[in-house]
């Protein structure tokens, strides 16, 4: 079974969710997929950003509920079952904070329900476009549960706290237009074609500037959200000095007083310690 389909063009990454008639749910192959999708995209550092699309009338329904009882089972029924669901969802979270911690920008395009799981998932995304039929909703409290894999912790540096908490105590769907004026999407779009279209070509322009400031402005950005001010500015200047380039400015002045595309050294690929040798 494969979740996804992966192709690389011109530096852009796109990754498709491609089981619409599942409504691209989430079950144990989805997340090993991924898993093995961002590593790669990682490690190589060939792509410049990465796109997430989705296929069908809905982006992702979320997480497939015959998984639980089935590939995965919770048990409340001792103290050591339960210490085991915290390990469980420790290793959950883990990748899609894959998604966060990627050395590129991720874009996520967005159509129709965006529900449960995929809200934990794109919460994670640096952008985000929505079609006019987009919707999200924080489908665990209809279920019984609190929503586990990111979304009440992203989601509060994205909206207004009030907001949150209604989507998260009520399972309402927070419509397009919505998240638009609350900032959880960059731009809504007439079709899910157009918000694609809108995705790649953000990917495009971002795949236009020196990789390693990209790196590094993404750095700075979550480093920021999660302190102080004054820590963010003294983590700013060893960030500079760290990945500052004469040679990238000036490539990139040059480029602009003629009018051409500049060119710039991808990211260097990375490689485990435990892979020398």
């Amino acid at each position: 079974m494969q979740c996804f389909s992966l192709s690389e063009h011109e530096h852009i990454a796109h990754l498709v969710l491609n089981r619409p008639e599942a409504m691209n749910t989430m079950h144990p192959t989805f997340w090993r997929e991924l898993d093995a999708v961002l590593e790669r995209l990682q490690r190589e550092g060939r792509a410049r950003a990465l796109v997430i699309s989705s296929t069908g009338k809905h982006f992702s329904a979320g997480m497939a509920l015959d998984t639980f009882g089935g590939a995965i089972t919770m048990d409340d029924q001792s103290p050591e079952g339960r210490a085991a669901v915290f390990d469980l969802l420790t290793d959950m979270q883990a990748t899609f904070s894959r998604l966060e911690s990627l050395r590129i920008p991720v874009i996520a395009a967005i159509q129709g329900g965006c529900i449960g799981g995929a809200v934990d998932m794109v919460t994670a995304c640096c952008i985000r476009y929505a079609s006019s039929d987009a919707f999200f909703c924080i489908q665990e409290i209809n279920i019984g549960m609190v929503a586990d894999v990111g979304t009440l912790q992203r989601l509060p540096k994205l909206i207004p706290l009030g907001l949150v908490k209604e989507l998260a105590y009520t399972g309402r769907r927070l419509p397009a237009h919505r998240a638009l004026s609350c900032g959880l999407v960059n731009d809504v779009f007439d079709s899910p074609e157009a918000a694609l279209e809108a995705a790649l070509q953000c990917a495009r322009e971002i795949a236009t500037k020196p990789p390693v400031a990209v790196w590094g402005s993404k750095q700075a950005i979550h480093y920021a959200r999660d302190h102080s001010v004054d820590d963010s500015l003294r983590q700013m200047g060893w960030l500079q000095g760290a990945i500052w380039s004469n040679r990238h400015v000036g490539e990139a002045v040059q480029a602009m007083k003629a009018r051409r595309p500049a060119e710039f050294p991808a990211l260097a690929p990375l490689t485990r310690f435990s892979d020398l040798g």
